[in-house]
């Protein structure tokens, strides 16, 4: 099948936990093997657009799916953003889908993985791919996390402006000329202002302290979900990290002494987009790698 052939994803919609609808996209043969991808705290599904048009041209199945209150999933009326919710979310999605997955998870996608595979239905997930994230992640990193999805609650005057706010929580990276691209993460009310295309009930609501990428109350279980893996797993840490570090890193290898492990050079937190090709090279390489072991 020509590349020309997944050049658009399908859009797809899932039920979770209490029948929230969550929107994806599916990209790729539906026979191939499949991988859900969970983006972290503030982001959309769109932020694994490339990853999904590639893997696609690999022949697997890439599903991108947009959190609960996140991009077009539907807000949760009673801000339920629980850690535990957000994993029996992932659980129906994969139960929809109706074969055991990959799971790549950013973030707060990642802790949700991870989690996911302490579940009783953790069948479901053949391997897992960790994004900058560990158990016992940097404190200052995570408190600069969420200081950037935390502020600016009355919104943006401008697309540019919050652009600007974009390109001072990421310094590393090179500002795009041309801000459009955030509309995909941005909400104009009626009041005419820009607003982050997320929940702000997630920072505040039910469950807002293990929300977004607040995971000190969820150590010790993170470590247990770690500690008992026995699927295959790649932990990717982008090198400018300041919310992963290497000792970070030392310590989940020592829970998880199986698992492969990568490092982007020119990547900080948000590794897959800083450098999308190396990233889906990795994930492309692991879940071949792993599809023809078995």
């Amino acid at each position: 099948m020509s590349n020309e052939a997944f050049a658009e994803p399908a859009r797809v919609t899932f039920r979770g936990s209490g029948g929230i609808e969550l929107a994806g996209d599916s990209w790729g043969p539906r026979d191939g093997p499949l991988v859900v991808f969970l983006h972290g705290g503030g982001q959309t599904r769109h932020s694994w657009k490339d990853s999904g048009l590639a893997l696609a041209k690999a022949g697997l199945h890439a599903v991108l799916l947009d959190a609960r209150g996140h991009g077009d999933s539907e807000w949760a009326t009673d801000a339920d953003y629980r850690r535990d919710t957000m994993v029996e979310d992932l659980i129906g999605v994969l139960e929809q889908l109706g074969k055991p997955a990959f799971v790549v998870g950013a973030s707060m996608g990642g802790l949700t993985g991870l989690l996911a595979t302490a579940h009783p239905q953790r069948e479901r997930i053949t391997g897992l791919v960790l994004v900058d994230v560990v158990p016992r992640p940097e404190k200052a990193g995570v408190e600069r996390v969420l200081n950037f999805l935390g502020g600016h609650q009355d919104g943006f005057a401008t697309v540019e402006a919050a652009a600007d706010a974009v390109a001072e929580y990421l310094p590393h990276r090179r500002r795009p000329r041309n801000p459009e691209g955030l509309l995909r993460n941005l909400r104009q009310r009626a009041d005419g202002r820009w607003y982050w295309h997320w929940d702000p009930a997630m920072m505040s609501g039910r469950g807002a302290r293990d929300a977004g990428e607040d995971i000190e109350l969820h150590s010790e279980a993170l470590e247990s979900a770690a500690r008992n893996l026995t699927i295959p797993v790649l932990l990717v840490r982008g090198a400018l990290s300041d919310v992963v570090s290497e000792e970070g890193v030392a310590s989940f290898r020592a829970l998880v002494p199986h698992a492969d492990y990568a490092e982007i050079g020119a990547a900080a937190h948000t590794a897959a987009s800083d450098a999308n090709d190396e990233f889906t090279d990795a994930v492309v390489d692991f879940v071949r790698a792993h599809v023809a072991a078995n």
